[in-house]
């Protein structure tokens, strides 16, 4: 297959829709990050979907709808703080999660009553909405476990030949994936970490909870990116709270022979200077830092052997979903997250 990269226009834009409506899969920009879309109503695209990624058939699936989509034939039950939140935040990086009327395929929440769905705001991500006018179900248009893409060549890096086509909306903005908000209670909970932070939330509607995932019991998740290592560039990583243990390992790997990079926040970068290690600055601000992470963690795996990430001072607020990208990255094996 020859994978594509094009600009969005009204012909790529009928390109990608003909290929939807045949059961294929297109990757999509949004403002978080790039995503695999196929259709929602047809088994074998997102089946097809779950393949093409690699992707475990127990991590459900988001529903990407234009914005002005009525939601009425895909969810059950609309509570009053649910539009709240989508008057606040919508269009942009915030994803709620509904009960479903079950027209969706059953395989995009993996069998569940629930259906995840977001708006997003990038206006390519609009265009291409509208011209298929149904709902696109679009995780994030990597390989499974591997950093997730804020570019079109990101995209092409993990499916050239894979894929037919790749809209290019420029690089993504705002860097990881949207927040997922379970709406099925009589408060919101926070299921994903993201750029919609819980206080900004609380502003809105008042309480909002925290998910903590109890697997022991058998419970299946209503949302992506909470039970599997995810994230992670094709290279050792490591991550440390402090900066000092941070420097005494990346001295000793490079000891060992390996190529060493270190990436911190930029209050963080001149304790690194010197040492011989590539460092690799997030930012100085949570936007920044949220922005900048994924294009990092792929810059680390063609540059480094041993990936050394010390986490940034702050803790709240957007670095709540940075942090939770973080540690998934670095983390050793498929474990819940955990707020710490």
């Amino acid at each position: 297959m020859n994978t594509q990269i094009k600009k969005i226009t009204p012909e790529s834009l009928q390109e990608a829709k003909n290929i939807i409506f045949e059961g294929g899969v297109v990757a999509i920009p949004t403002e978080t990050v790039y995503g695999l879309g196929g259709n929602a109503f047809d088994d074998f695209a997102v089946k097809r979907i779950f393949e093409v990624k690699g992707r475990p058939n127990d991590n459900p699936l988001i529903a990407h709808v234009h914005t002005d989509y009525d939601l009425s034939k895909i969810i059950d039950y609309d509570p009053p703080y649910a539009k709240k939140l989508r008057e606040a935040f919508l269009p942009g990086p915030l994803t709620l999660v509904y009960p479903s009327t079950g027209k969706v395929s059953p395989f995009v929440s993996c069998g569940l009553d629930t259906l995840a769905v977001r708006v997003p705001s990038h206006t390519g991500a609009q265009a291409f909405l509208r011209e298929v006018a149904i709902p696109i179900v679009a995780p994030s248009a990597n390989l499974s476990r591997h950093v997730s893409p804020t570019s079109a060549r990101h995209v092409f890096d993990d499916f050239n030949g894979k894929i037919p086509l790749i809209l290019d909306g420029g690089d993504c903005t705002g860097g990881i994936e949207s927040t997922v908000c379970d709406c099925t209670g009589d408060i919101p909970v926070i299921l994903r970490p993201g750029l919609v932070t819980k206080e900004m939330i609380e502003k809105v509607v008042g309480a909002c909870g925290e998910y903590v995932p109890d697997l022991a019991s058998g419970e299946k998740v209503k949302s992506p990116g909470v039970l599997y290592k995810h994230y992670s560039p094709r290279c050792k990583t490591l991550l440390f709270t402090d900066g000092n243990a941070a420097k005494e390992r990346a001295a000793a790997e490079r000891t060992a022979g390996a190529r060493v990079a270190v990436l911190c926040e930029n209050a963080s970068v001149s304790a690194f200077v010197g040492t011989g290690v590539t460092v690799l600055d997030l930012g100085k601000t949570q936007t920044e830092m949220a922005a900048k992470l994924y294009g990092l963690l792929r810059e680390a795996e063609t540059i480094c052997d041993t990936l050394i990430a010390v986490e940034p001072k702050e803790k709240d607020g957007v670095m709540t979903g940075v942090l939770n990208r973080l540690r998934k990255a670095c983390a050793s094996e498929d474990i819940p997250h955990t707020r710490k």
